[in-house]
């Protein structure tokens, strides 16, 4: 690597830190104006808010962990487009199954609940 390559390198290093620090500062900036402007309206204080955060996603997505962060949501779209998602009947029958399986659970542990609890008053001598 030659010495003008990692130059360029560590040139668009600092200012992708620089865009996070911007983006960041125009984030906190906007939750601290929200807060600080109390006498305005929450309808416009809000809009603010989303308007600064808008503008701080957009100075993020210009850096290149921001690049790499897009390119991951767009990887994810495409996979969870692959995604085989169960029909309406298939999903009613599994519902069923999980439902009817904690009502047996839940009768199995009420049984075993009871039989430890007659067993302990037996042992102590308690009740009846």
């Amino acid at each position: 690597m030659t010495a003008h390559a990692n130059s360029t390198e560590s040139t668009a290093s600092v200012f992708d830190s620089v865009k996070l620090v911007i983006a960041l500062a125009l984030l906190a900036a906007g939750v601290v104006g929200f807060y600080v402007y109390v006498e305005y309206s929450l309808l416009y204080r809000t809009l603010a808010l989303v308007a600064v955060a808008i503008a701080s996603c957009a100075v993020f997505l210009t850096s290149s962990y921001g690049k790499a962060f897009w390119g991951f949501f767009q990887l994810a779209r495409v996979e969870l487009r692959k995604v085989v998602w169960p029909t309406r009947q298939e999903t009613m029958h599994t519902t069923l199954m999980v439902v009817v399986m904690v009502v047996i659970v839940g009768l199995l542990l009420w049984m075993l609940d009871s039989l430890f609890l007659w067993l302990v008053r037996l042992l102590t001598g308690q009740g009846g």
